[in-house]
């Protein structure tokens, strides 16, 4: 049987940590506990001690994708559970997450509806996220971003020197466990609005986003996106000859500016993929 630790990454919930820790002790008595305070202001400290909960504290904000890993070092259980403390994931949830891991697969992610999206514009990008994440990987992915997730403690300990200090952890641990041949499943599931104000801001964030495309890519097989376009480089590059040629009867300095941009794209492409292999090589 295996053991379990609950881990929430926390800033400043402590209002929704008063209602949401009772539910978790309830839905999960024998559970290990843990609550990574990330620099945060307000009364989630006091309220962990009213409620027995373990609470790991930081000076001050070092972000969620810290607050995870820290949390995941000091957890003793088999397997961990990562929620989010402001009230959106349901712990009843937990016991069907639990039933996937039993079943064989390494980890369980909760797979949002697009009615449990945080606005349109959120939603959109998910299903970008998702679209692409499928592409890439060749496996379907219902939920790329998910924060709710159920995993075995050895092996996402294997990835914890990858994991970002930001929010894009999921996008990364996902796709670990994918190039890792670890087995992923996706448990649909009900998001509840969020108590207090979400430290996501669309402007500061919109380059994370971004990187979040780029990242899919490198960290599960970057010739994925690399040979496209060295492709759309080399077919410019033809293009433009195929013109100039037809109308100047000449090569153009232009042309081989595309074709040379197509052959360092994909030498690029190709280093990269040799330094993904070795991120994912396990020693001893």
């Amino acid at each position: 049987m295996n053991t379990l630790s609950i881990i929430l990454p926390a800033k400043n919930e402590a209002a929704a940590l008063k209602e949401l820790l009772p539910r978790l002790r309830l839905a999960q008595p024998s559970a290990e506990i843990i609550v990574v305070d990330d620099g945060s202001t307000d009364d989630t400290r006091t309220i962990c001690e009213k409620h027995g909960v373990q609470c790991l504290s930081s000076p001050y904000s070092m972000g969620n994708g810290a607050a995870i890993k820290r949390g995941a070092r000091a957890a003793k259980g088999d397997v961990l559970i990562f929620m989010d403390a402001d009230g959106q994931h349901d712990p009843d949830d937990v016991a069907r997450m639990l039933e996937k891991i039993e079943c064989g697969h390494d980890m369980a992610v909760g797979a949002r509806n697009w009615g449990s999206q945080a606005g349109v514009g959120r939603g959109l990008a998910n299903t970008f996220y998702n679209w692409l994440a499928t592409r890439m990987t060749g496996h379907f992915v219902a939920d790329l971003t998910s924060g709710f997730r159920a995993v075995k403690a050895n092996q996402f300990r294997e990835f914890l020197h990858l994991l970002p200090n930001g929010f894009s952890y999921p996008t990364t641990i996902t796709m670990a466990f994918f190039r890792s041949a670890y087995p992923v499943v996706y448990v649909p599931i009900k998001a509840a609005q969020r108590i207090g104000k979400s430290h996501i801001r669309p402007l500061r964030d919109g380059m994370r986003f971004l990187l979040i495309i780029f990242k899919i890519a490198t960290l599960y097989s970057p010739l994925k996106l690399f040979v496209p376009a060295s492709a759309v480089f080399f077919l410019l590059g033809s293009m433009n000859y195929a013109w100039t040629f037809t109308h100047y009867g000449r090569l153009t300095n232009m042309s081989t500016l595309m074709w040379s941009a197509s052959v360092i794209v994909f030498l690029i492409g190709l280093v990269s993929e040799q330094i993904t292999s070795l991120m994912y090589r396990r020693d001893g």
